[in-house]
């Protein structure tokens, strides 16, 4: 992906766009996936990077979701099994096989999930990915050393999909560009245009340059999560807010910590939430919370009372009982819920997407998940292609190839991720081996593929590069903030910036980069060697 590409094919396009996409996280990026494999005109516009928001910050699963089961909400379950299954086969080399462990401590627990998860197995059908099973208490012992004993019955075992949310966002993106599409970061819908009281386009900016664009459409979707209730209000400024907010933090912590390849749900904490200990890269996430904010958040922060909250529980489950020095990385997300008509409890809203228009034609989509995102693009763009007068054309989108599809990967390669996109990395390194040298000690990322990411994934900053194309600021925000200086100086060369570039994307990477870590409430005292050269050199 080339981003200046991108942006003369918009400047190029006088005439209408079929279909403009507001949003660049899961929602939008499924909405104009299908827009663009039905052949309609197609542009997507993210306001800052791909998943940069509460699609980058997710518990890494492709699930049916067990909890929903118990809410009673077959369809929901039905509908993500068969979702999960769908994108375990379009995006083999993100998506994979996750064993997850419940224990087991009331009586009725036992029967009831022993049976909800053969429920689970059944729904899934053909698409299943591996059978539940009743654990004994020493099988659960054996396999969570470190659960809490006293009451425990026993367990059972089931299976999920695992992902890279962010990878897969990139591969989207790649795959709406190189069929016709244009899908583009740091471009801000600003206001929106209307003919007759109608939608009819919006006004951009792209904040690289500060240049205005205006597009025209024959239909705009408001796909853009958090920031869903501000979209709507462009059209109409006394509209009803359409989402409620919903923060929840993880922490990820070294593998030592979750023994085995086996990840832990506990379906109900004493106060009603869910808890998830993952294996993740060769770390293990644990999460999640549930506590409502007011305000949409690009970069929330974790409370005090949250991080607490999970340590808590975490060390009644772990091999042994991390504290808080242990965090590698604190990550937040803002969940947009589905507003309710009356006061509920955010952990207790469906994760359910809706479909609003407006009198003037927006298309708003909202709620959902990772999971269903192609179901929701379908969904939503059936309901544009109805507003804009489109013609009428099937999804193909079940069986469409996400880019980077590659059937079998080897785990245990460093590259995999890239599926088919690896060979690319391993040229590089075939034409100089010293490409192959590590930018960190401590993690598998070499110098040829960070130059890879910067040409082809269109990175516009530091930020983009080491939280989103790599997940080194989510595994590890200590080494993230250590590497920065040389990471940003790659960047430089690459891209043939000068000096006061790097200090401002470093300056700019540090002060993100507090947020996710555990000392984030002081300040980096001591400055990189690197940053006081730049400093100098200026």
């Amino acid at each position: 992906m080339n981003r200046e590409i991108l942006l003369d094919k918009i400047e190029a396009e006088k005439g209408l766009w079929d279909v403009v996409v507001i949003g660049g996280g899961a929602t939008g990026l499924g909405a104009a996936l299908e827009s663009v494999t039905r052949k309609y005109k197609t542009l997507l516009l993210e306001k800052s990077d791909f998943s940069k928001g509460t699609s980058s910050r997710s518990t890494k699963l492709i699930h049916g979701g067990v909890r929903y089961l118990q809410q009673g909400n077959i369809s929901l379950v039905f509908e993500a099994l068969q979702e999960r299954g769908i994108l375990k086969q379009n995006a083999p080399h993100l998506v994979h096989n996750q064993a997850f462990i419940v224990p087991i401590y009331d009586w009725w627990d036992g029967p009831f999930y022993g049976m909800g998860l053969k429920v689970y197995d059944l729904l899934a059908g053909k698409l299943g990915i591996g059978k539940s099973k009743i654990l004994s208490k020493a099988e659960t012992i054996e396999k969570i050393e470190n659960v809490e004993t006293k009451d425990l019955r026993g367990g059972v075992i089931y299976y999920d999909g695992q992902f890279d949310d962010s990878r897969l966002a990139i591969n989207i993106a790649q795959t709406i560009n190189e069929n016709n599409g244009v899908a583009i970061n740091y471009m801000e819908v600003n206001s929106l245009m209307k003919t007759s009281n109608m939608i009819s386009g919006v006004i951009a900016i792209d904040k690289e340059t500060n240049k205005e664009y205006k597009i025209h459409s024959r239909v705009v979707i408001n796909a853009t999560g958090i920031f869903t209730n501000n979209i709507i209000k462009l059209d109409q400024i006394d509209a009803d807010d359409l989402v409620t907010l919903s923060q929840g933090i993880h922490i990820v912590l070294e593998k030592k910590f979750l023994k085995g390849n086996s990840a832990i749900m506990v379906p109900h904490t004493e106060d009603g939430r869910v808890l998830f200990a993952v294996p993740w890269y060769d770390k293990v996430i644990v999460g999640t919370t549930d506590t409502k904010v007011n305000e949409p958040l690009l970069e929330p922060k974790p409370y005090k009372e949250e991080i607490e909250y999970i340590l808590q529980h975490a060390q009644k489950y772990m091999s042994s009982a991390p504290e808080l020095c242990d965090i590698k990385s604190i990550f937040a997300g803002i969940r947009p819920l589905i507003k309710p008509r009356e006061n509920k409890n955010t952990s207790s809203i469906s994760r359910d997407h809706s479909i609003n228009v407006s009198k003037s034609g927006l298309v708003t989509i909202t709620g959902g998940k990772w999971t269903t995102y192609r179901k929701m693009g379908e969904d939503v763009i059936n309901q544009a292609a109805l507003i804009a007068g489109l013609e009428e054309r099937s999804s193909i989108t079940k069986s469409f190839r996400i880019h980077g599809w590659q059937k079998y990967v080897d785990k245990n390669d460093p590259l995999y991720i890239y599926g088919s996109d690896a060979i690319q990395i391993r040229n590089l390194l075939l034409k100089d081996n010293l490409l192959a040298q590590k930018v960190s000690q401590k993690y598998t990322y070499c110098i040829a593929e960070i130059i890879w990411i910067i040409k082809n994934e269109m990175v516009v900053n530091l930020e983009d590069l080491m939280a989103r194309r790599t997940r080194m600021i989510f595994l590890d925000a200590e080494e993230a903030i250590n590497i920065a200086p040389n990471v940003v100086k790659l960047m430089a060369e690459v891209l043939n910036k000068n000096l006061l570039w790097q200090k401002k994307q470093l300056d700019e990477f540090l002060k993100v980069a507090q947020n996710y870590r555990i000392q984030k409430f002081k300040k980096v005292s001591n400055k990189t060697k690197l940053l006081e050269e730049i400093e100098k050199s200026i």
